[in-house]
């Protein structure tokens, strides 16, 4: 598009993250500005689930992670071996959602991002209903192969959206803050700048 940038049509299939079973398939523009700003996504997707089963997956994850005896912490997720221990499987659900706002806001044209590991995470306890982590995660840069660092706290309830502030050390500019518009599987996102933890 003259002075706007270029604008792709994608058309592809989602898979659930842990089963690799189909989730649907999705319809999407893509555009991306001239200018450093995020690209502008408009995306339709048709689920293979409905609504009530999304809610009800959302909620077992947030009833388990509510369950916990003492705040979960943890490093290293998954290890030099590929394994995630059972008891930070929660953890890491949440921040690959999390993270793919950040990788999201980062990407370009030229350069993509998938979340490589996450290197430390610690549950906040709330006085509210909320749910509440601190994250540093390993975002593997393509295709320059570089590992970028990026502290990324969390917020969520399920039926709220997805809520993520986060700061990458290899960027000079303020705290980012994103937040989804739908349920906690952060199926869309929302974009704000300018917040403090």
């Amino acid at each position: 598009i003259p002075d706007s940038g270029h604008k792709y049509y994608l058309q592809f299939t989602t898979e659930d993250y842990k089963s690799g079973e189909n989730a649907g398939s999705c319809l999407a523009t893509v555009l991306y500005p001239k200018t450093k700003s995020p690209p502008v996504v408009n995306i339709k997707c048709t689920r293979t689930k409905d609504q009530k089963q999304i809610q009800e997956e959302d909620n077992r994850l947030y009833q388990k992670i509510r369950h916990q005896t003492k705040p979960i912490i943890g490093n290293n997720i998954p290890d030099s071996y590929g394994n995630i221990e059972p008891a930070l499987e929660p953890a890491w659900a949440l921040a690959v959602a999390g993270s793919s706002y950040i990788m999201w806001e980062k990407s370009t044209e030229n350069l993509g991002y998938f979340m490589a590991q996450v290197k430390s995470v610690k549950q906040w306890i709330r006085k509210d209903d909320f749910i509440e982590f601190d994250y540093t995660v390993l975002l593997h840069e393509i295709p320059t192969q570089e590992i970028t660092s990026c502290h990324m706290r969390l917020t969520w309830l399920p039926g709220h959206p997805l809520k993520v502030k986060y700061f990458c050390a290899s960027e000079n500019q303020g705290l980012e803050d994103g937040s989804g518009v739908e349920s906690g599987s952060a199926t869309g996102i929302l974009h704000e700048r300018g917040a403090n933890f």
